[in-house]
């Protein structure tokens, strides 16, 4: 596993953990950060980046989710799908080191390995949507 994907998958676990938790995102991150737990080794970099980019744009990434995803609120979405769906939309909109291919690439191949079977297809849809719509968005 490449090191951005181990990346968008720890990033992945703290933005799940928090929201289940019901814990803000920054403050597991800090958690998490100074303390990684025996288990794990330091988060990247990168996941920190993550996290609090999703966090900074959480407001207009989920609007937009809202608006593209055509009848499916955000509450109705699998809880793993959501922070997927935010990682996805933090690294299409506010993240110019991806590009947008593989930032739909790669939650699409975390949908599959962490989801609901029709997971990995509503992922796709609704960030390629995203990119489709990219230059009309004002972030």
């Amino acid at each position: 596993m490449a090191a951005r994907t181990k990346a968008r998958k720890r990033a992945l676990d703290v933005l799940f953990e928090a929201e289940q938790r019901q814990v803000d995102p920054t403050t597991l991150l800090a958690e998490r950060v100074t303390d990684p737990g025996t288990a794990q080794t330091a988060l990247p970099q990168y996941a920190v980046d993550i996290v609090e980019g999703v966090v900074a744009h959480r407001e207009r990434i989920d609007e937009l989710l809202e608006t593209y995803s055509h009848g499916w609120t955000l509450e109705r979405m699998p809880a793993v799908d959501r922070a997927l769906l935010r990682i996805g939309g933090w690294e299409i909109l506010f993240n110019d080191d991806v590009p947008d291919v593989v930032a739909i690439d790669e939650a699409v191949d975390l949908a599959r390995s962490l989801s609901t079977d029709d997971s990995p297809s509503f992922v796709n849809g609704l960030l390629a949507r995203i990119v489709e719509m990219k230059p009309t968005i004002t972030a």
